[in-house]
């Protein structure tokens, strides 16, 4: 037994994403992606979709591949996609992706502006799954591990409390969770505005007549969210991210944004102002926010480098520049989607129609 799988079990981890996360059905195709790191967890998915009746298509990246495609690419290849990728999407039924970076850096030196290409050349594929039952969740490595600052044993547990495994019934303790968020959609549904305070922050933004999401590891496992996709010209303020976040595995820090109608005016960081400058050029829609969320996972107590967890965390909010998630209402279009998090434990406020619902990251329903 290795320092993870001693804190982290896979089969139990296999058994909660194929069951609770997916709901695997007989004969359906199911796609799982990830890398070598993560062999433990894929083994035993397999073996999770193969009982369910399933079928497993297991895609596994090899260390240095993501790096190479960048490198040897042509145009073709960073501006289109193969026909087959769009059949495949079209035929899977579920597809989960398991982040477990053999090197957390992998794209860092990348040309931000390739990656953008890549993903504006891929929306038909993206799209498309998105259409269909998925799941993202992350295995323990030594790179993840050192990006968060913890040895890997640590991790694993820090991950395996994020994940409700510690608890007798997982799935009960997810419920409950889905419960809890019931009554917070309850209370901010009925809102026109939402009001984020905090030290550097005071942003309006017009979520009337929105959708509200119940985020409850049904998608990301973890979970612990509440979304909606406020109105595309509404954000209005500023706001400062104090949780640094680390796409594509480039980091960033100290991100502050001013809106006005909906639109970034301005735009500064402390950490990879680059990275910010090009993801704001990704197309039209990428100065504009797709996305409010409300963290609710006190399981998750720290930043770790992974926007998966980070935005989960219990007593903070974040805002996604980019796309919405249609089942909203939100109508912003973008190839990029980039979740930033502001963190209101300490000094912090949301308020909706002038109520407060959580101040000092603790909610007050």
């Amino acid at each position: 037994m290795d320092d993870v799988t001693a804190h982290l079990d896979p089969a139990a981890f296999a058994d909660l994403l194929a069951g609770y996360c997916l709901e695997v059905a007989p004969g359906q195709q199911v796609l799982v992606r990830s890398t070598a790191q993560a062999a433990p967890l894929l083994v035993e998915l397999q073996r999770a979709i193969l009982e369910r009746d399933a079928w497993c298509f297991l895609r596994v990246e090899l260390p240095g591949e993501a790096a190479g495609f960048y490198r040897h690419a042509r145009d073709r290849h960073l501006d289109g996609y193969p026909p087959l990728a769009l059949y495949e999407a079209r035929k899977i039924d579920a597809t989960v992706g398991i982040q477990a970076p053999d090197d957390a850096r992998a794209l860092a030196g990348v040309d931000p502006e390739l990656i953008a290409r890549a993903s504006r050349g891929r929306r038909d594929v993206r799209e498309q799954m998105l259409k269909k039952r998925w799941c993202s969740s992350l295995w323990p490595t030594p790179a993840g591990a050192a990006l968060a600052g913890m040895e890997l044993g640590e991790f694993a547990a820090f991950v395996n409390r994020a994940l409700f495994l510690d608890r007798r019934d997982p799935v009960a303790g997810w419920g409950e969770l889905s419960q809890f968020h019931d009554a917070l959609i309850a209370r901010v549904s009925r809102a026109r505005e939402l009001r984020i305070e905090a030290d550097g922050t005071d942003l309006r933004l017009d979520v009337s007549g929105r959708t509200w999401v119940n985020s409850d590891g049904r998608r990301n496992m973890p979970s612990g969210e509440v979304f909606t996709g406020p109105h595309e010209a509404s954000a209005t303020g500023r706001i400062r991210f104090t949780v640094p976040s680390s796409p594509a595995g480039v980091d960033v820090a100290g991100v502050a944004l001013e809106f006005r109608d909906g639109e970034v005016m301005t735009a500064t960081a402390e950490r990879g102002e680059e990275y910010l400058r090009r993801a704001l050029g990704t197309d039209d829609g990428a100065r504009r926010l797709g996305e409010v969320g409300i963290g609710t996972n006190y399981g998750i107590d720290r930043a770790i480098g992974a926007i998966l967890f980070d935005e989960k965390i219990g007593g903070t909010v974040h805002v996604a520049l980019g796309r919405s998630y249609p089942e909203t209402g939100g109508r912003n279009a973008s190839a990029l989607h980039w979740d930033l998090i502001c963190d209101l434990r300490e000094g912090g406020r949301l308020s909706a129609d002038g109520q407060v619902v959580q101040e000092d990251g603790r909610f007050v329903l």
